[in-house]
């Protein structure tokens, strides 16, 4: 009778099978990676495939170490490791223990390899960058002598400011000579003593622009004492020698742009700032002649001329107050006088007179008042309103 197993037992013997496989335990696959996932336990799952076929892969997080970027879907890659079977589910699968890039991806892990050393040199430091001139007069240019990269630098150049020397560095820009060649050009503008070197090309892949990846272009543009701006390739392309340069722009365009001042705006800034300093000087004159106005009735008013005819009028003001204050005096004076004449009327003794009374003395000049200051036979003066009598008393009577 044929054996029965059960499914453990058949993939237990499946397992065998692949452990005992030598090539299966030690074997480097080649293909594009999809399905990529980031799992939160550390381990990553992705699936290799090809034109023909798939494979599903894992890399334990055990074994990340090794992995020097972050794996993508499309990216070509190069796995070593071992395909065993999962028992529980009956698949087999690959575990890797190294991932590399594959082609181009080799490029770029040894892109990654100089930028991590050269960042570790301090190459890349913002105290080494210089900064780059406002106002250029000679303006050099290491880069192919035909392609738009020059043309483009030329014209925008021309255009904001003709005045600017440029001069072009031809230099071979993609290829196994373009490395010492742009060294070359950056060297002979620095000993021709530009202000400022543009270094850059067009865009490409990473293979056309790997010149300004090299090692020797970036130690180059880190001893040259000339400011230099990096300006390879387009906005998505990144070089080492982006990252050693004082400037760093996505296109040699906006190199052009930031190294030659626009002179129409400078001369509408100067025109500007004439206009400034011509107000800011009338402003100034103005402010300065009111001070100075201000100091000249300060002395007018301080002038012994102004203070001799201040204390003349103050003078007079008090010779008219003396003046008014005495008159008043005088008719105070009057009222009170008038009024002391009215009454010494009411009281004079020829106002009684004037009324028919008469006054009697005796021959001393007393008044008498009483018939007994008199005997009969005395001689009497009677004063009346317009003269004096004398008489004698020839009797008196009670």
């Amino acid at each position: 009778m044929q054996n029965v197993y059960t499914v453990a037992q058949v993939n237990s013997y499946i397992k065998n099978m692949f452990t005992q496989d030598y090539m299966l335990q030690s074997i480097m696959v080649k293909g594009e990676v999809s399905n990529c996932k980031y799992h939160s336990s550390g381990h990553i799952y992705f699936t290799l495939k090809d034109a023909k076929g798939t494979i599903a892969c894992v890399m334990f997080s055990s074994s990340r170490a090794g992995l020097r970027f972050r794996m993508s879907e499309g990216q070509q890659v190069v796995v070593s490791g071992s395909i065993d079977v999962y028992e529980r589910d009956g698949k087999y699968q690959l575990y890797a223990r190294e991932i590399s890039l594959d082609g181009a991806g080799a490029l770029y892990e040894k892109y990654e390899r100089l930028k991590r050393e050269l960042e570790e040199r301090g190459m890349f430091a913002p105290q080494y960058k210089q900064p780059i001139p406002k106002y250029v007069r000679t303006l050099g240019v290491v880069t192919a002598a035909t392609g738009a990269a020059v043309r483009d630098i030329i014209n925008i150049a021309g255009r904001r400011n003709p005045y600017v020397q440029i001069i072009l560095y031809p230099a071979i820009v993609q290829g196994e000579a373009a490395a010492p060649s742009i060294v070359n050009g950056i060297r002979a503008l620095e000993r021709m003593g530009v202000d400022t070197i543009i270094v850059g090309r067009g865009g490409g892949s990473i293979e056309d622009l790997w010149a300004f990846n090299e090692e020797i272009v970036a130690q180059a543009i880190f001893d040259c004492s000339v400011p230099i701006i990096s300006a390879v390739g387009h906005e998505t392309d990144t070089t080492i020698a982006d990252f050693v340069a004082d400037l760093r722009v996505p296109t040699p365009s906006a190199a052009a742009e930031l190294a030659v001042y626009d002179i129409e705006q400078l001369q509408d800034k100067l025109t500007e700032y004439a206009y400034t300093m011509q107000h800011l000087c009338r402003r100034t004159i103005g402010r300065y002649r009111q001070i100075t106005d201000q100091y000249h009735v300060r002395m007018r008013y301080l002038s012994p001329v102004n203070t001799i005819r201040m204390k003349r009028t103050q003078a007079l003001s008090l010779e008219e107050h003396l003046q008014d204050a005495m008159e008043s005096r005088l008719r105070d004076c009057r009222h009170r006088l008038e009024i002391y004449v009215q009454q010494m009327k009411g009281l004079s003794p020829l106002d009684k007179l004037n009324q028919g009374y008469a006054y009697v003395s005796d021959d001393k000049g007393a008044t008498m008042t009483s018939i007994d200051q008199v005997a009969v036979g005395d001689i009497m003066t009677v004063y009346l309103k317009d003269g004096r009598l004398s008489a004698q008393v020839t009797d008196k009577h009670r």
